[in-house]
């Protein structure tokens, strides 16, 4: 017995000739037929009828249907064969693969995804009305990104074992571009103004400009930004009454170009009428007035309201307050144009921290990320010492990345964990290299190191470098947590050739210098230490016929083996947001160094150094002014070494000026160096604009001036030689690249200039 057409039911709802009237019956057994891909239990689990049910036409309807609803069929009918319920499938075809053909503007894997987020996907049941929609969907990828003109058709092919390939044939065309933008109803602000406050621009006659900028291309979401822009522009200088009117966008039938009319109603200016802060404000009012950046009688700026209720809570969260709401309403007198805001403080309850859960560390101890947070378990959560511990863990350098957030603690109100989550970098290296420098020529570099030793955040390096003028092997340990509460030691080792003449303008002579030294490290604040240090070092000095006569006396006076016991104290203070590419920030540093007996040598060494960042104009770029002064004295009746001496010139002192070549020179125009120097400058520091590059990538512009005196000379600010030049500076792969490309401003007789010089590599 077969199972006869259910009348008109099945053939209304899933328009197919799948059902027949039948005899109600009992099943004895299940048999599937016409299975490819998809295995008999997958249907057994979807179907409602099971092995000795009793069928009816309406259970059957109900099968039908279940078995529709996967998705997996495109027919379905159920037979009777004696008493054996057979259910006859035909699978929809599964997608074997998809391709593109055409595409330029994006990556496959992009659209795929795209495609993915439509519902179609390689391995998925191919549902045809979902094309349609994929297809719109990369039509709608290619329309953010002002390809207009864009086509795509589908290409289906039959594949073995009821699969299909997809073929995605996409006709991109040209990017439309914004011909013309026009601004209508403004009065205060001219329309000029208005435009400098959005991104997008008309295309430039110049290709590259075009190239580089992508701000000729339209966009819906990039409109809807420049709107809110100049919302934002003319809310900052208080017209609260503002409103574009009216946004309309033209295409032309070729789709090539795009014309853009804004219509804006500026309304009035407002000013502040008053300033209340109400609620539970925990700090004092005194406190709470000072965070607010609106007084009255000032325009009403939008952004000043934003960050004044931004300051609050942030010193809210200082006191343990994690969730404050601190809201802002306004009222209006739109005869008087004055605006009075009352701003509402809702502290809600003080939480602390729970627990600190650290994650992401494969090789770095616990402890070594703990002592670095200044936020800690069961103490009240403070949003600075948050924010201070994720910088102190980014200047580890150990970290790819940082993230500190908090997590409520199920079943409390009061009580957050701090999850701290770490991605490592490899902080071991073994180098071997090469550098070149106008001053050193090649160099050829190698170290080991090792940064976060076994994971305790030791670090051990041994560095070795030989150039034509310096060859320096170094051995060094550094602790930097010698005691829980951060002193750090640190052990050295170094053995030094040095000849200055070889590749610079010093006069002739030669060292060979020994040493080891200790170093101590105490914080004294969370961006200063001071440092302590004492070391060894034993210099052979070889001089020739052509020495200056200086050196001649002293090597005569004190021979050629030298001993020095040197003692240091320094003070750094950094404040910088990066050590590698800083914009923001000041960093400065004091040494002094002093040979004290039973050596030798009789001499101290002063050092102040400064380098002072502002951001300005653009992301990541930097006003940098920086300084530098050294003196050097001996004492007990004897000399400074000369081979202690300081010089100027060079890429990194004074541009555009030969290396070492500034300050007093020998008989024969041979550089001395001197006990006293200066130098100083300025630098903007910038990545090119309208570009993509980071921040690792930095042209400049730069101004150095400075000099040299000997013991005897006076300083005087007039024999201070300039320069202004051009700069670029990139952190390589390879190493750390610098060129500058200067002209000297005051240059006097006698001066060797070098207007073109460069640095790839570290030099040692």
């Amino acid at each position: 017995m077969q199972l006869k057409l259910i009348p008109g039911l099945l053939a209304a709802l899933f328009a197919a000739d799948s059902a027949h009237a039948f005899d109600t019956f009992v099943v004895k057994d299940i048999r599937v037929e016409g299975l490819q891909r998809t295995e008999a239990g997958t249907v057994f689990n979807y179907l409602p009828v099971k092995v000795g049910e009793k069928v009816t036409e309406e259970r059957a309807a109900q099968a039908i249907r279940a078995l529709y609803a996967t998705g997996f069929f495109k027919d379905v009918r159920l037979e009777v064969d004696g008493g054996v319920l057979v259910v006859v499938v035909d699978e929809r075809p599964a997608i074997g693969s998809i391709e593109f053909d055409g595409n330029s503007a994006f990556e496959s894997d992009n659209l795929r995804k795209g495609l993915r987020d439509a519902g179609i996907a390689e391995s998925r049941i191919l549902d045809r009305s979902l094309l349609e929609r994929a297809e719109q969907e990369l039509k709608r990828q290619y329309l953010n990104r002002s390809y207009y003109g864009a086509t795509i058709t589908t290409e289906i092919t039959p594949l073995e074992r009821n699969r299909v390939a997809l073929k995605f044939k996409i006709a991109e065309g040209d990017i439309a571009a914004i011909k013309q933008i026009g601004i209508s109803g403004n009065k205060v602000f001219s329309e000029s103004e208005l435009k400098s406050q959005i991104s997008a621009k008309p295309k430039h006659w110049f290709p590259p400009v075009n190239w580089l900028s992508k701000s000729h291309e339209y966009s819906k979401p990039k409109l809807q930004g420049d709107l809110e822009s100049i919302r934002s522009y003319y809310l900052n200088r208080g017209y609260l009454d503002f409103n574009v009117d009216s946004s309309q966008v033209s295409i032309t039938p070729d789709k090539q170009d795009v014309y853009i009319a804004i219509g804006v109603a500026e309304g009035e200016q407002y000013r502040i009428n008053s300033v209340k802060l109400a609620g539970d404000l925990i700090i004092s009012d005194a406190e709470a007035k000072a965070l607010v950046l609106l007084r009255p009688g000032d325009v009403f700026s939008r952004d000043n309201l934003t960050e004044t209720t931004r300051l609050i809570s942030e010193r809210l969260s200082n006191e343990g307050y994690a969730f404050a709401n601190v809201n802002a309403a306004p009222e209006l007198d739109k005869e008087k144009r004055l605006v009075s805001l009352t701003i509402f403080v809702d502290p809600g309850k003080r939480v602390y921290i729970r627990r600190i859960n650290i994650a992401g560390n494969t090789r770095t101890k616990d402890e070594v990320i703990r002592r670095e947070l200044r936020q800690f378990e069961s103490t009240w959560y403070d949003g600075a010492k948050i924010k201070r511990s994720k910088v102190r863990l980014d200047r580890t350098g150990f970290y790819e990345e940082t993230n500190l957030d908090t997590q409520p603690v199920a079943g409390t109100s009061d009580q957050v964990d701090l999850n701290v989550t770490v991605k490592e970098r490899a902080t071991g290296n073994f180098l071997l290299g090469a550098g070149y420098s106008t001053t050193e020529h090649l160099v050829l570099q190698g170290s080991l190191s090792q940064n976060n030793l076994f994971g305790t955040g030791n670090a051990l390096s041994l560095n070795l470098n030989t150039g034509k003028s310096n060859r320096t092997l170094v051995l060094s340990y550094t602790n930097p947590y010698f005691t829980p509460d951060g002193v750090s030691v640190g052990y050295s080792l170094y053995h030094r050739n040095y000849n200055p003449s070889a590749t610079t303008n010093v006069a002739y002579y030669t060292t060979q210098s020994s040493g080891l030294g200790m170093t101590f490290g105490y914080p004294i604040a969370e961006d200063d230490a001071i440092y302590f240090g004492a070391s060894f070092d034993s210099t052979r000095t070889k001089i020739g016929a052509t020495s200056d006569v200086q050196y001649i006396d002293f090597v005569n006076k004190f021979g050629e083996l030298t001993n020095t016991f040197l003692l240091t104290g320094s003070w750094s203070n950094d404040s910088r947001d990066s050590s590698l590419t800083p914009v923001s920030g000041l960093y400065q540093r004091f040494v002094a160094e002093v040979a004290v007996p039973p050596a030798e040598q009789r001499y101290y060494r002063l050092n102040y150094q400064a380098q002072y960042f502002i951001p300005l104009f653009f992301k990541d770029a930097t006003l940098q002014f920086h300084g530098n002064a050294s003196y050097a004295s001996g004492y007990g009746g004897l000399p400074v070494p000369f081979y202690k001496n300081y010089y100027a010139g060079g890429i990194g002192s004074v541009r555009a000026y030969d290396d070492n070549s500034l300050g007093p020179r020998s008989g024969s125009g041979s550089a001395l160096g001197g006990t006293q120097l200066l130098t100083y400058g300025a630098e903007y520091f910038f990545t090119p604009p309208m570009t993509n590059i980071d921040k690792s990538f930095r042209l400049g512009l730069f101004v150095d001036g400075g000099q040299v005196w000997a013991a005897d000379q006076k300083v005087v600010l007039a024999d201070v030689r300039y320069s202004a030049g051009l700069s670029l500076a990139w952190i390589s792969p390879i190493g750390p690249l610098k060129f500058s490309f200067g002209q000297p401003l005051n240059s006097k007789e006698g001066d060797r200039t070098q207007r073109f010089q460069f640095q790839l590599g570290n030099i040692f």
